[in-house]
């Protein structure tokens, strides 16, 4: 039963009439996942009126948002008391689909350990939704996949378990998933939200539904285009971060500061868009998505070059990392092996708590391999782990003991002031360029 709308007690009959009637009450959407996508999608549909049920297999995470705790950054435990007060609630029960006019799947797609797409989430969330299909009602995939998974996946399945045919008893689309967490500009609502349907029928229901809470939707042209959109927008981000991170390393031995050059080229208004050097490339998107397109290109028999060799670059700065790192310390005359290295932030991107794919991961990994002692420092990050190395947790940062500091994530929490004194820094950011004591990528 939906929060919000308790059963009438006046009298037993009553009270089991207004629980059979609560039990076939539609839901105008349920979101298959609740997670950095699904979350703030249930959000911003239910505050538009809908009435939203948030699907997920996890116990523990269902448990978790129905007493009011939220585990993502995007949405806060007040924010998630709002959406509770108008009617949200979570669940792992599957069979909450019969109900439900449309079916958004918004689950991970991961690599697999031998680097291809890894669709087992999107398998079985569509066999679920498929065993409990209503007739006439909409699913929507929204998890991140290689052109054609809609079409030549998710339908035959959807197929085979309801009995239904896509396009003609259902709809069917594609929708990609455009999350940033942490942007405090753009979010679900304001972020032009991309439809590509089976049929065009498809798309018209797709794009009414998301009209309902959305600013700007745009239609695609299909599935496969609506797909690729999304492959597109991150391969793109994915070049061109590996083009800086080469320039970044040849810039060094030119004596060139690559940041004043970022800087000086982005002053041109038009045909140019800023992108930076790091240390490796992290979170949801960029590390796995070009892969899945790789991937489908592969399979018509030749390489997608550009994304192997920008995956190859990016890949090898964590390495670079620990290159620079050793070079500093054998100026000091300090060996790695004798080290305390003090890592600051190893969450993706700056001032969230999201670690999925992040760089500092291997970085740490080559640091520790290497006989170094290492600690680290993330106000986001209560406890962190590395191969099953239990990485040393500093609380103030002002005190910390190191040989050295590198600076892998921008949180704005390190100034140049809230450094320790006397310990030198390697910033992966540009952050503290010019600061004395400071050397950067």
């Amino acid at each position: 039963m939906l929060r919000g709308h308790p059963p009438v007690t006046k009298a037993k009959d009553s009270t089991v009439a207004s629980n059979a009637n609560a039990a076939e009450a539609s839901i105008d959407l349920v979101v298959v996942g609740q997670g950095y996508v699904g979350l703030p999608l249930a959000q911003a549909a239910i505050a538009q009126g809908l009435t939203v049920v948030g699907l997920d297999r996890t116990q523990r995470v269902v448990d978790a948002l129905n007493a009011g705790s939220s585990h993502i950054d995007d949405i806060s435990d007040d924010e998630l008391a709002v959406m509770l007060d108008q009617g949200y609630t979570a669940t792992t029960d599957t069979s909450v689909q019969a109900r439900a006019k449309a079916i958004v799947i918004c689950v991970p797609t991961p690599l697999s350990e031998a680097g291809g797409p890894d669709l087992g989430a999107v398998i079985g969330a569509s066999r679920a939704a498929g065993e409990h299909l209503a007739k006439g009602a909409l699913v929507v995939l929204e998890s991140t996949t290689y052109p054609g998974t809609t079409e030549e996946v998710v339908a035959p399945i959807l197929r085979e378990e309801s009995g239904l045919e896509p396009g003609v008893d259902f709809h069917l689309a594609f929708s990609p998933e455009r999350v940033d967490p942490g942007n405090p500009v753009y979010g679900i609502v304001n972020t032009p939200k991309v439809v590509g349907g089976l049929t065009a029928e498809c798309t018209a229901v797709a794009s009414a539904l998301y009209d309902r809470f959305i600013d700007t939707v745009v239609q695609a042209k299909g599935t496969r285009e609506a797909e690729m959109a999304k492959l597109l927008e991150n391969t793109y981000r994915h070049v061109n971060i590996a083009l800086v991170n080469e320039m970044a390393v040849f810039c060094r031995e030119l004596g060139v500061d690559l940041w004043d050059a970022i800087n000086l080229a982005k002053t041109k208004p038009f045909g140019y868009q800023a992108f930076y050097p790091g240390p490796g490339v992290g979170g949801h998107c960029i590390p796995i998505d070009p892969n899945y397109l790789s991937y489908k290109v592969r399979t018509l028999g030749y390489p997608f070059r550009f994304v192997e060799l920008a995956q190859e670059i990016n890949n090898r700065m964590p390495e670079y990392v620990v290159n620079r790192a050793m070079s500093r310390l054998n100026g000091a005359g300090l060996a790695l092996s004798r080290a305390r290295v003090l890592l600051l932030g190893v969450t993706y991107k700056a001032d969230i708590a999201d670690q999925r794919e992040s760089p500092s991961s291997p970085v740490a990994k080559k640091l520790l391999d290497a006989g170094a002692e290492l600690a680290y420092h993330d106000p986001h990050v209560g406890s962190w782990s590395v191969g099953g190395h239990e990485v040393e947790r500093v609380g103030d940062l002002a005190t910390a003991k190191a040989d050295l500091i590198i600076l892998l994530t921008q949180h704005a929490e390190y100034t140049p002031d809230a450094m320790p004194e006397g310990v030198p820094v390697l910033d992966t950011r540009g952050a503290m360029r010019g600061i004395e004591g400071v050397e950067t990528l």
